[in-house]
């Protein structure tokens, strides 16, 4: 099974920046999206942004021109560039991964997830 390993959060000031990253065991070009998600206490997991294997972006309005996804195939990688950090900001922050395998069934992967909070 594909792992996906996320790592980048940690604490940061409202105003701050975080870079997450998310590394996947086996190549990405099969995954028809790969997505970042976060889940804060008490409240549903929630799409944040998403790239497509078309390269066409995602944001959720609360996040839209704060935050930047991107990927690196090469590396296996995708990257979460989060900006002007907020307060409501903070949440468990997932990678995800959808697509077809080879053997032609459907997968839903997804990290471990990282810690992102905001606070002063």
């Amino acid at each position: 099974q594909v792992q996906l390993v996320e790592s980048g959060g940690g604490l940061v000031q409202p105003g701050g920046s975080l870079r997450l990253s998310c590394v996947a065991s086996a190549s990405m070009l099969r995954s028809n999206a790969m997505g970042w998600y976060r889940q804060a206490p008490g409240k549903e997991r929630e799409l944040v942004a998403e790239i497509t294997k078309g390269s066409s972006t995602n944001y959720a309005d609360s996040v839209k021109d704060r935050f930047t996804i991107s990927r690196d195939n090469a590396k296996n990688t995708v990257y979460l560039q989060m900006n002007r950090l907020k307060p409501d900001d903070t949440a468990a922050y997932y990678c995800n991964a959808v697509g077809t395998s080879v053997w032609g069934r459907p997968y839903n992967y997804w990290g471990q997830g990282t810690q992102v909070t905001v606070s002063s």
